[in-house]
């Protein structure tokens, strides 16, 4: 069955470790294309959960944040042999430059060093973001099959609005070229000429050559039964379903071409329509 490239997924998740949170936003793009934001702790473990996203999707603009917020975050220590170390040298700098202003705390407490937290064990956590990933790229599965299911009932439809007006088409075609005959014959009644039965036979058929539009009612028909197929397949399909788009396009425009009555041209003109209107959902299909 299709699937969508655009979703959406969240999830936490709370441990002795902290709380861990992962987000996932995809959309339609020609390749797959992962980004990551990741804490620091996790930084190493970005080769692995790539290969993670791309077994559970194929196609599309991938961007996964992660984000970890430490237990003991609140337990931070100081270091005070380095802060006692700050303090005398900010007090040089006072005797020096008398009219520089009061250092503010917060500032020392963002020097690097200044204020420790408790480490974390690398592998549990990393363990644990591995899981919740996975939770997070079901979800986001299932949105993008939803998705999927959506716009797979939309082609459907489509589909066979496309095959009615083949049908319909095609069904009309003797009375057109017998129109074409007759408009042919009303000409010379005007002009007042005996024609050769034998030549206006051959010019009808020329016309008739010029108007036929059997090959092009098949080869719509065939690609309409080959997106039926597709459709079903389990792999992603989206590329294959552009460039039949590509192909529908074609025949519409040559059905209009050699359209030869006002009807046919409509025809036409609503293949195009309905061919648009798939191809813009196809551009979704992973």
């Amino acid at each position: 069955m299709l699937n969508s490239m655009t979703g959406f997924a969240r999830r936490t998740a709370e441990s002795s470790l902290g709380i861990l949170s992962c987000e996932i936003r995809s959309v339609n793009h020609r390749y797959l294309d992962v980004q990551f934001r990741l804490p620091d702790e996790l930084r190493a473990k970005e080769p692995e959960f790539r290969q993670q996203v791309g077994r559970a999707v194929q196609r599309g603009k991938v961007e996964c944040s992660i984000h970890f917020q430490h237990a003991g975050a609140d337990q931070a220590s100081l270091n005070s042999e380095l802060l006692a170390q700050l303090g005398r040298r900010i007090e040089e700098v006072k005797k020096l430059l008398p009219e520089t202003r009061p250092v503010d705390p917060l500032e020392v407490l963002r020097w690097p060093g200044v204020v420790g937290e408790a480490e974390v064990e690398s592998e549990p956590l990393a363990m644990a973001a591995v899981e919740l990933l996975s939770d997070a790229l079901s979800a986001l599965a299932e949105m993008r099959s939803s998705e999927g299911r959506r716009i797979n009932a939309m082609l459907a439809a489509r589909c066979d609005e496309i095959l009615k007006i083949a049908a319909s088409v095609r069904q009309r075609m003797p009375a057109v070229l017998e129109a074409a005959r007759a408009k042919q014959q009303e000409r010379l009644a005007k002009i007042d000429v005996q024609a050769d039965p034998g030549r206006l036979e051959t010019e009808v058929a020329l016309i008739a050559q010029k108007l036929d539009v059997e090959e092009e009612l098949d080869r719509l028909q065939s690609h309409i039964r080959e997106i039926c197929d597709i459709v079903q397949a389990t792999e992603p399909v989206g590329r294959r379903l552009d460039f039949l788009m590509q192909e529908l396009n074609r025949e519409a425009n040559t059905l209009g071409s050699k359209s030869g009555d006002t009807r046919t041209t409509k025809a036409a003109v609503e293949l195009k329509v309905l061919i648009e209107q798939m191809r813009e959902q196809i551009q979704n299909i992973e």
